[in-house]
């Protein structure tokens, strides 16, 4: 706890490095755990790639900082001086309102990244900010938050600016954060954990895994969604899935979405 007579630029500033140092850490366990799981499932899938992961680290660490800054401030304004719309109290909220507020977060999070990633895709912005998360052919468990600065700044102001606006349960936005952290990480390892019952279901035709998401890092203009595949199906950017991916999981091919 920051003590409550502590300036509030010195407040700030405790406030996001704390939370820098938790964003840090929550990305070196969780993609350390999936490449553990990585180098057990699919072995040999990370080797000769040293020099890829440790640049990922790198930039991921510095994506931490950005990340870490405005959570920390947003969270010292809700324990100080309740200045958001998150609250500790379960019942100053419906029941009902805190599925719908995962949901509602995670949609807002999706369509932020997806015209926010199109944009990235620019030539001048993929020159300036996107080509470093894109010099990771093919990406690894380490890729998912190997961002330039800026790029990582248009995803870190979503959810800071969501809590000003959407009313949620501070353990309901740990749940969107943990699912972030963790799609974010399994959408980029190279191959695919999710079942065929999942990737290939009705539900699975919506969604975003690594089956989809590696398509990208190969073609590029084309699957641009972070959770979802509504906006990329919307817009005509949906192309199915990687074939690579599709044929090492044993899924069975799927016919790409034609462009529109």
């Amino acid at each position: 706890m920051i003590p409550a007579d502590t300036p509030l630029p010195l407040a700030l500033l405790i406030a996001g490095l704390a939370v820098t140092v938790i964003v840090a850490l929550r990305y070196v366990l969780t993609s350390g755990l999936f490449a553990l799981i990585t180098a057990r499932v699919r072995p040999g899938l990370y080797a000769g790639r040293a020099r890829q992961i440790g640049r990922e680290v790198r930039w991921s660490l510095l994506s931490a900082v950005v990340y870490g800054a405005p959570a920390g401030i947003v969270l010292w304004g809700w324990r100080r001086q309740d200045w958001t719309l998150l609250t500790a109290d379960w019942a100053s909220l419906p029941l009902w309102w805190h599925p719908v507020s995962v949901l509602l977060y995670l949609f807002v999070q999706d369509t932020c990244f997806y015209w926010s990633h199109r944009w990235m895709h620019r030539p001048r912005w993929f020159r300036i900010a996107h080509a470093v998360h894109h010099e990771s052919r093919p990406p690894t468990a380490w890729t998912a938050m190997s961002f330039h600065p800026l790029e990582a700044l248009t995803g870190a102001v979503v959810v800071p600016a969501l809590v000003f606006l959407v009313p949620i349960h501070i353990a309901t936005l740990g749940l969107v954060l943990t699912i972030a952290t963790v799609m974010g990480v399994t959408n980029h390892m190279g191959w695919e954990m999710f079942p065929r019952r999942i990737v290939h279901s009705p539900l699975g035709q919506w969604l975003i895994t690594a089956s989809h998401h590696e398509r990208h890092h190969e073609e590029y203009r084309c699957n641009y969604g972070l959770y979802f595949r509504f906006w990329d199906r919307l817009c005509g950017t949906d192309r199915g899935l990687s074939a690579r991916i599709v044929a090492e999981a044993g899924h069975g091919a799927q016919a790409p979405v034609p462009a529109e």
